[in-house]
């Protein structure tokens, strides 16, 4: 396959340590990860190893505390890191940003004890995460999930199944949410499950159209037994920790989103440069230079919109309702510059020559997870209606 050397957005960061975080992530995904990507992918192979070399250089934990091992950077920091990683390998961007959310309730709701005990090793890198909220029959609407969590003499019995888990199957822990009571908002709690406990099945990965070098499958809970000291905050309180984990978590499928959009006009706009037709490149004619001004425009603006909810969010005000916009504007665009960036390439781009046709099946699902986007409108009109 034909690789085309990137063209690094132009960034505005806080301080010269946010600089060199940026500049770690883009020179560890050029040489470590764009080198591996079409050939993971085509295999379907989760690279594992490469969490691990997230976690020792510090960028599984960076937007939280350094006193639990963490990196303690702004969330505008932590986004535009990720966007590096997911605009060399969108797998492992998800991966990232789904790891990040699953310790989001621990290291927010944990006691101290239960902070002490398992952060430093998620933050770290040796234990990887994932994230058990939905359900086939509870995707968008999580108050109706099914999978229950007894009370038993020693803590919790939990049966019931969870689906669409990225890492199913491959994750050393489960951020768990389960109904402990009939009360919808308030009968859900969250648990911190071992990825090995008795009981928990993976089912066979799902076969997808992107994003195959990231496991997705359903899990089986069966039974599983948790001590009590695995259920994290209060009894009852597991709605609202996982909807405030998933305000943070749409901002890094945004920021994802960025990545492979701007990976994408990256490569369109090189082989517009390289390409002649009629004697002169292809981008010095009006209609495929217009196109690709309004692709740059598009990942601009997604990305403006991004770095704003997140620095809403690192100064402690409400950004619920501006993620929900970022993850609106930033997915669709993502669908729209990976769909114009195969037009640009024209027959080669819906060649596996190029990498900008796995950039625009990856991009659907974009629009899908974390809330599908007619969620995010449904979200923001409310904010709308409430006057928010």
């Amino acid at each position: 396959m034909i690789l085309l050397s990137p063209c690094p957005a132009t960034r505005l960061l806080p301080s010269t340590d946010a600089e060199d975080i940026v500049a770690l992530a883009r020179d560890f995904a050029a040489n470590e990860l764009t080198p591996r990507v079409a050939q993971a992918e085509a295999a379907g192979a989760f690279p594992r190893d490469v969490f691990r070399r997230l976690g020792a250089l510090g960028l599984l934990g960076m937007p939280y505390p350094e006193e639990v091992g963490g990196a303690g950077l702004p969330y505008e920091v932590y986004l535009q890191v990720l966007e590096e990683i997911a605009g060399a390998w969108a797998s492992v961007g998800v991966g990232l940003s789904v790891h990040v959310m699953a310790c989001y309730p621990l290291a927010t709701f944990g006691t101290d004890e239960q902070r002490e005990r398992w952060l430093p090793e998620l933050l770290g890198g040796e234990l990887l995460g994932g994230y058990c909220l939905s359900e086939a029959d509870a995707g968008s609407d999580p108050g109706a999930m099914r999978t229950r969590a007894e009370r038993t003499p020693d803590g919790y019995r939990i049966s019931g199944s969870k689906a669409w888990v990225t890492h199913g199957g491959d994750a050393d822990f489960y951020t768990l949410f389960a109904r402990t009571s009939e009360e919808r908002s308030r009968g859900i709690s969250c648990f911190l499950v071992a990825g090995d406990a008795d009981g928990l099945n993976p089912q066979a990965p799902e076969h997808k159209m992107g994003l195959t070098g990231s496991t997705t499958a359903t899990l089986d809970y069966d039974g599983v037994q948790v001590d009590g000291d695995r259920l994290v905050g209060d009894e009852g309180a597991g709605l609202s920790i996982a909807l405030q984990a998933l305000d943070s978590g749409r901002l890094g499928i945004a920021a994802v989103a960025v990545g492979l959009a701007q990976s994408s006009l990256d490569h369109a706009v090189r082989y517009a440069q390289e390409r002649e037709t009629f004697g002169r490149p292809i981008i010095e004619h009006q209609g495929l230079g217009f196109l690709l001004a309004d692709m740059a425009a598009a990942v601009a603006s997604a990305r403006a919109v991004t770095l704003d909810a997140a620095r809403l969010r690192d100064r402690g005000l409400p950004f619920g309702q501006q993620a929900s916009i970022a993850k609106l504007v930033a997915t669709d665009a993502a669908m729209k510059v990976t769909t114009d960036a195969v037009q640009v390439l024209g027959g080669y781009g819906y060649t596996k020559e190029f990498p900008v046709e796995r950039h625009m099946r990856e991009a659907k699902v974009m629009q899908i997870f974390e809330g599908t986007n007619q969620i995010q409108r449904m979200v923001i009109a409310r904010g709308l209606a409430r006057g928010a």
